[in-house]
């Protein structure tokens, strides 16, 4: 029966390869499940829905398409009514919205209005979220993240499936299929698959730091050491696994340093204070704490084994540590806070 259905494809490489990796890795993309993916008209979005489209018998996904028109150019509305216009054609549902006027002109803001849209469609229609990032996005965001001095958590970002909302780890998930292509793929994908291209100025902008890693710092690193792109994801994937596998690790650890009230504080101040400052901030991420930074974490690290008893640390939104006894203990928000 696939077979059958695998036959009124226009089946390429390029498709079989996303396809046996869906394969392997079921989880990237569930059979059966609606799927809101975010085409902005580029080369890897585009590339995205040509192959998601041509599985969709395979996989049996409901696609819905959407487009943030960001109004920094003046041929941003042009392009999304162009895209509209080529996806009617294809018989493809297409959502355009515009960003707010009052929307300022920076990256940070883009990316939390495109995710706040995307959130709002993916809840309403019980769907998770598709993007088109691919390796080459990987291995930019590895080095912008290392530059700033970020953690292990910060290396292994762009994971291939993550929740929408880090609050809402159970619902609306985002996803993203291409991590394993290149931005050389995918061009070549739309090529092949004679998928059209509408390219966005604000992309060869050197205003934005991402471009300026894109357009001035990957190009240098590939002329000393070829292939480096494609090692640097590899990197930001290993990160994650070992990300997971700390996280797995320190929720066993913590399960022997519960106490009636909280955690042994004394068992806890035991151990190396890089260890004593892992399973104290995945201990606080788990009762809902919201992240702390990496100063406080070390402050709160070395205090829980000096203070004396019944002093308290307060955290954000209200919560409060304290130390009462042996025992490391957190106090929720009062109500209202």
């Amino acid at each position: 029966m696939e077979e059958s259905r695998l036959q009124l494809l226009s089946w390429t490489p390029w498709h079989h390869r996303l396809h046996q990796q869906l394969l392997t890795a079921p989880n990237l993309l569930p059979q059966g499940k609606t799927l809101v993916i975010a085409v902005s008209g580029g080369q890897d979005s585009m590339a995205l829905l040509g192959l998601l489209r041509d599985l969709m018998a395979v996989h049996q996904w409901r696609l819905l398409l959407w487009h943030g028109d960001h109004h920094w150019h003046p041929h941003s509305g042009q392009i999304a009514s162009e895209l509209k216009q080529w996806c009617d054609d294809q018989g493809l549902a297409l959502q355009v919205e515009t960003a707010p006027e009052e929307l300022p002109q920076t990256e940070a803001d883009a990316r939390t209005w495109r995710y706040r849209c995307l959130t709002q469609l993916a809840n309403v229609n019980g769907a998770d979220a598709v993007t088109g990032h691919t390796a080459s996005d990987r291995a930019e965001t590895l080095l912008l993240q290392a530059s700033r001095g970020c953690d292990l958590a910060g290396l292994g970002s762009l994971r291939a499936v993550r929740p929408l909302q880090a609050h809402a780890p159970e619902e609306a998930q985002l996803r993203r299929p291409l991590l394993g292509f290149s931005r050389n793929e995918t061009v070549q994908i739309c090529s092949d698959l004679q998928l059209p291209i509408w390219n966005d100025p604000g992309n060869q902008s050197t205003d934005f730091t991402r471009n300026r890693i894109r357009h001035e710092v990957m190009p240098v690193l590939e002329e000393l050491n070829p292939g480096s792109s494609r090692r640097l994801a590899d990197l930001a994937e290993r990160m994650s696994q070992l990300r997971d596998t700390q996280h797995n690790l320190a929720a066993l650890a913590l399960t022997t340093l519960q106490s009636n009230e909280g955690l042994d504080r004394k068992a806890l101040g035991l151990l190396p204070q890089p260890t004593r400052r892992q399973l104290l901030a995945q201990w606080l991420n788990q009762q809902g704490v919201p992240g702390l930074d990496a100063p406080t974490l070390e402050q709160l690290s070395h205090r829980l084994r000096q203070a004396a008893p019944a002093s308290e640390a307060h955290l954000p939104k209200g919560w409060i540590l304290s130390w009462q006894g042996s025992d490391l203990i957190l106090q929720p928000p009062a109500a209202g806070h």
